[in-house]
């Protein structure tokens, strides 16, 4: 295999690579971080539903859609990335995905071990110190390889993240943030400014390369031949153009905003025939969490409102229709023209 550890690069080539190589069939792993930020989006999603395009031009962030899944993320130089790029029909690939994941995070679990963090992995492709995520992790197939991309966060910019995700109210876009923070952490929170200052892109490159030899054997250090440059440059021209960008993507209903694994933020509008309801909550581990729901003056009892609240708080996602049918038979609210299917409508996840 070879190994591309190449520091810090051109923002579009830190995605711009690990593309070229799967498609050139090479299997590597690349070390990379952008020179500048930007904004990268998942192959299914949707751009203009999930980024503030506005935001983005007026503060100069590009942004790149991958043939990667996954959301929405604000990416700069403190964020250490890896891509491990491999045939699909590699001996050492699990055909499960949680164990594929179990299996390629190992080297990463080790790299925080050595240097002080008790990351543990969380399927199916989280990695986590005390239930806060410490690296956001991904892969796809592309050509005949399979692609698993990761990083190191030694820093992140959780103001700014906040900032391009494309949200529909500024007391949401708070919600977001704060449930962003107490749930992403990074080598500097974890250890501190004095423990973390020796953990610098070189180092840390060359543990993450230490370990991914030590599971897949010795790579032969490479640098970016002729061959691979224009595979890049032909590919720029392709995953560069608006209609790639553009492309329509998966829809959603309302706001969702994943956090971790297990972990969504998620914003609700819908129309009942007796008004407008509104619901904010999170979804943590299958369970309703922090449910605040409004609606219009003339449909909308606030007393009820929190007894509601209060019967949802902590039930499984998938008790929804028992809780709430419950709530309705034990004559606990009367909103003319708000049914049950409304609330299910409402709180769909």
């Amino acid at each position: 295999m070879e190994l591309y550890n190449l520091g810090r690069i051109p923002w579009e080539e830190t995605q711009l690579i690990y593309h070229s190589l799967a498609l050139l069939g090479r299997e590597a792993l690349c070390l990379v971080s952008p020179a500048t930020p930007y904004v990268c989006i998942g192959y299914h999603q949707d751009l203009a539903q999930e980024v503030d395009l506005e935001f983005c031009r007026a503060n100069e962030i590009p942004i790149f859609r991958r043939e990667v899944g996954g959301g929405a993320v604000f990416l700069d130089g403190n964020q250490l990335f890896f891509h491990l790029i491999l045939k699909r029909d590699h001996p050492i690939t699990p055909k499960r995905i949680d164990a594929f994941y179990q299996k390629f995070l190992q080297p990463v679990i080790n790299v925080h071990h050595r240097i002080g963090i008790p990351a543990k992995y969380k399927p199916v492709n989280d990695l986590v110190v005390e239930n806060r995520k410490i690296s956001g992790t991904g892969a796809g197939e592309i050509g005949d390889c399979i692609v698993f991309v990761g990083n190191l966060i030694l820093d992140f910019d959780y103001e700014t993240m906040a900032r391009v995700l494309k949200i529909p109210d500024e007391k949401f876009r708070d919600k977001v943030k704060k449930t962003i923070e107490e749930n992403l952490s990074t080598i500097g929170r974890e250890l501190g400014e004095a423990q973390s200052d020796p953990w610098d892109e070189g180092s840390l490159n060359i543990m993450l390369a230490e370990e991914f030899q030590n599971l897949l054997g010795p790579m032969t250090p490479t640098v970016k031949d002729r061959k691979l440059a224009d595979k890049m440059d032909a590919l720029k021209s392709e995953l560069m153009r608006d209609d790639w960008l553009y492309r329509r993507g998966k829809l959603v209903d309302g706001r969702v905003v994943k956090v971790r694994s297990g972990l969504e933020v998620v914003q609700r509008v819908h129309k009942a025939t007796g008004g407008l309801l509104r619901a904010e909550f999170l979804v943590e581990d299958g369970r309703f969490k922090n449910l605040a729901v409004s609606g219009d003056y003339f449909c909308f009892p606030k007393d009820t409102a929190g007894r509601l609240e209060a019967a949802i708080e902590g039930a499984p996602a998938k008790d929804i229709l028992k809780v709430v049918t419950g709530f309705y038979q034990a004559g606990r609210f009367d909103w003319p023209g708000v049914e049950i299917g409304d609330w299910l409508q409402l709180l769909k996840v």
